[in-house]
């Protein structure tokens, strides 16, 4: 009779009633109170005989800090060029960039072999009725034909622990960009435009963003908070109701401001939360990701620039699949780009000069004020490979918002 793992629990939201069961497996770790501590002079060189290591084995989300970590460091770089255009306006153009070395990035301090696993993933290559290597059996004991025994794929650690994240000081990013703004201020107008064209790449932009442990450069790619090209233009006109009209208090004092932006999306992530990679790197928390991504067969991902009229997909879901058994996967964990932002906010205002220390200020205020669908965000376009919303749009700014405000000085 052949032997089969047992199934892989499913996630689970996190309950009260079961405090110690994992959101991110579903797995149950059981009630450990009360908890019995170890002798007061238990330590390293004197450990506690009476603990029955076993019972704690394999050993598995604890995270660890590098003991060779150094210093993180960032270097920066900036060229800039001002330019008076005319009595009221000042051009800019800047270059910025920076480097950041040493960053602290999560990598897999125990992992599998995904080499060694393949070589027992065939019912050939392992004795009758034991079980074969493939996804999540990282901790197995199996069998070869050749007769031995093989306790697990991970290492260097070992059987005795299972999956550990290592907060390592490997990482490395860097900006570039070049700024450009204007700003102009007479008479009743003033307003200050900036532009920026630039780009972020680091191996992780959050420590949530494991990193391959065999080859941490294939998680090289595009920040999660990128964005490659932004407009933003900011303003305040005094209304010229009293030019054209007799001068008194109901004519003077209007004003028109707002903020207008105008900017290309984030990036993507790719979640692929299987283990076909054999490495066993497990999220270790809800908020973690595994080393996997997707396979990208390279073809047309036809971005919608208008994912309301198409059911709120996104991109082209069949130009992925799950990554072949014992590779990473060759998508990269982001590599392109979600909807941009176009949004209007906008501010109507009257000051009543009620006396000469006294005034009045009501404004009306609008967020989004032409109800622009904002599909805008880190997290706008769903890339986990396993949901079932994958490629889809799954959320999206606030509609327009309208308030009102009042203010008394004296």
């Amino acid at each position: 009779m052949l032997l089969t793992a047992p199934p892989i629990p499913a996630p689970r939201r996190p309950c009260l009633p079961l405090p110690f069961v994992s959101a991110a497996s579903g797995q149950n770790f059981g009630q450990p109170f009360p908890y019995t501590f170890a002798p007061l002079n238990a330590s390293r060189s004197h450990p506690d005989a009476n603990i029955d290591w076993s019972t704690y084995e394999p050993i598995s989300g604890i995270p660890g800090y590098d003991v060779h970590n150094r210093t993180p460091y960032t270097e920066e770089w900036m060229l800039s060029i001002q330019r008076q255009a005319g009595a009221h306006t000042v051009l800019s153009a800047s270059y910025v960039g920076d480097a950041s070395h040493r960053q602290r990035v999560l990598v897999e301090a125990n992992p599998g072999n995904p080499a060694l696993c393949l070589s027992l993933s065939q019912s050939n290559e392992v004795q009758a009725g034991t079980l074969t290597c493939g996804p999540y059996g990282e901790n197995t004991v199996y069998y070869p034909a050749a007769g031995g025994m093989v306790n697990g794929t991970r290492g260097p650690l070992g059987p005795s622990f299972g999956s550990n994240a290592l907060q390592s000081n490997t990482g490395f990013a860097n900006y570039n960009a070049l700024q450009l703004s204007a700003r102009h201020k007479s008479g009743r107008l003033e307003f200050f435009a900036a532009y920026t064209w630039g780009k972020s790449l680091d191996e992780a932009s959050n420590i949530g963003e494991e990193v391959n442990p065999f080859n941490p450069a294939l998680n090289y790619a595009p920040s999660s908070f990128d964005v490659r090209q932004n407009f933003v233009l900011s303003y305040e006109y005094q209304l010229p109701f009293d030019r054209f009209f007799p001068s008194n208090g109901l004519t003077r004092g209007w004003s028109l401001s707002g903020i207008t932006r105008f900017a290309t999306g984030f990036p993507v992530t790719l979640i692929n939360n299987g283990d076909n990679s054999l490495i066993g790197s497990n999220p270790n928390g809800v908020n973690n990701s595994s080393v996997d991504e997707p396979d990208y067969n390279g073809a047309p991902l036809h971005l919608s620039r208008n994912p309301r009229s198409n059911g709120n997909n996104y991109f082209d879901s069949a130009d992925f699949t799950m990554n072949v058994l014992g590779t990473p996967g060759t998508a990269k964990r982001r590599f392109f780009y979600g909807p941009g932002a176009d949004n209007y906010d906008m501010a109507l205002a009257k000051n009543v000069k009620m006396s000469e220390s006294k005034s009045l200020l009501l404004r009306i205020e609008g967020f989004n004020v032409f109800n622009h669908a904002q599909f805008n965000g880190p997290t706008a376009v769903d890339g986990n490979i396993g949901s079932t919303t994958f490629g889809n749009v799954v959320s999206a700014a606030s509609p327009r918002i309208l308030q009102a405000a009042m203010k008394f000085s004296f």
